[in-house]
């Protein structure tokens, strides 16, 4: 403010300290009579000096509502929240603590960033939850570094100043507000509702998406993987294969087409008010050691449940019966485990019930079960392949409970 302004002070500071600490935007207010009526305007700065402080004026910029509830139903699920400003420091710190950010007691400035060597600034941005006194460059940076260190950064904002953080973020949310096209034209996915518990809902609807497609893949190829294991374990018993090549076919089409595809597309269930939409953890990647974990267990339950009712089949000493038992246990069990992952969706309920009913009709109709290398099956039959496959499934529903998960670390 110029050398007559530093006669308020230490007083003065102190009410500056004071009233950012308060959560309110501070600008000083001075003035200075010029000895000519008329300047250049190239000796404009100069006459930002010799100035007299007249005071200050405290403006409110308060969070928009339910932004603290937002914050705190993010932080539960496991999302990491930054706030990054171009505010006062005690300003920034103060909404912080307000909103409930995690880690609020550290702020960073621009003038901080700028300070620090490479290494050092990239450490420093990815332990401090709120950043001050920053320019549209510095949020680029902060952007960079985070992902530098790791993390997916979903970068939300609703000014020209955010619009190059949103760009660069891996996932752009733009806020509709006055004066954001610059951030809603740079972001991937634009709230035309200003109220920030929507991003709430995008992030249940990506998790659904991402939840709907593992299940998806490890239905496919974790059924694939039991099929396999069961053709390997009976051949290598009997001295051939316990299924045909038409038998194999139906299986495919009857657990991978429609039960694999009705989980994939099946809506997302609306969270209830006040719930935290996911578990408070991240999401792991999808070829990562949860999705292996699913596979081997899914494909083992499978190979199980079939090889248990072909080999009861072979007590009889009736090959074909024996067959038919370990193709009608090897589908039951995929469709019991598809049934366990998404029981709530009525469309992959009326999927499997539609298999199940199909493989019953192939199975005990005379000529179509003769076509694919069956035999119709009694009661006692019947009853074997249920238990066998009932029992694989549940059992393949136990182990993700109690098996410990390794995910990366939120972002």
């Amino acid at each position: 403010m110029g050398r007559r302004a530093d006669v308020a002070g230490r007083p003065a500071h102190r009410l500056v300290g004071r009233l950012a600490g308060g959560g309110l935007r501070v600008l000083a207010v001075a003035q200075r009579t010029p000895t000519t009526a008329t300047h250049p305007a190239d000796q404009l700065a100069e006459l930002v000096d010799e100035m007299t402080l007249l005071g200050f004026l405290a403006i409110s910029d308060t969070p928009r509502p339910g932004a603290a509830e937002t914050v705190k139903r993010l932080t539960a699920a496991g999302v990491r929240v930054i706030m990054i400003t171009g505010d006062h420091p005690a300003t920034a710190a103060a909404i912080a603590c307000d909103l409930g950010i995690p880690q609020n007691d550290t702020v960073l400035t621009g003038a901080d960033l700028d300070a620090l060597p490479e290494p050092e600034r990239i450490e420093a941005t990815d332990g401090t939850a709120v950043f001050a006194r920053v320019s549209p460059e510095h949020k680029v940076r902060i952007v960079q570094a985070l992902q530098q260190t790791g993390h997916v950064v979903a970068m939300t904002g609703d000014g020209i100043n955010d619009a190059a953080a949103i760009r660069l973020a891996d996932v752009g949310i733009g806020l509709a507000a006055h004066g954001s096209a610059s951030a809603r034209a740079a972001a991937d996915l634009v709230l035309t509702d200003p109220d920030p518990s929507r991003i709430l809902d995008a992030v249940h609807e990506g998790h659904t998406l991402w939840h709907s497609v593992r299940d998806a893949v490890a239905i496919l190829l974790g059924g694939n993987a039991g099929e396999v294991a069961f053709t390997v374990l009976g051949t290598a018993l009997s001295g051939r294969a316990p299924l045909g090549t038409r038998q194999l076919l139906l299986v495919n089409l009857l657990t991978d087409m429609l039960p694999a595809l009705a989980v994939a597309i099946a809506p997302s269930r609306t969270p209830r008010s006040g719930d935290t939409p996911h578990a408070a953890r991240p999401t792991p990647t999808l070829l990562g050691p949860e999705l292996a974990r699913l596979l081997a267990i899914r494909g083992t339950a499978t190979a199980l449940g079939a090889f248990s009712a072909w080999q009861t089949g072979r007590l009889t000493g009736r090959p074909r019966r024996a067959g038919t038992m370990g193709l009608a246990a090897l589908i039951t069990t995929q469709l019991g485990q598809t049934l366990i992952t998404d029981w709530h969706s009525p469309l992959v309920l009326a999927t499997a019930a539609l298999s199940a009913a199909t493989l019953i009709t192939i199975v005990q109709t005379p000529g179509v079960s003769h076509f694919f290398g069956c035999t119709p099956m009694g009661p006692v039959a019947w009853t074997t392949v249920t238990v066998c496959a009932t029992t694989a499934a549940l059992a393949a529903a136990v182990p993700p409970r109690f098996l410990p998960h390794h995910a990366p670390e939120a972002p």
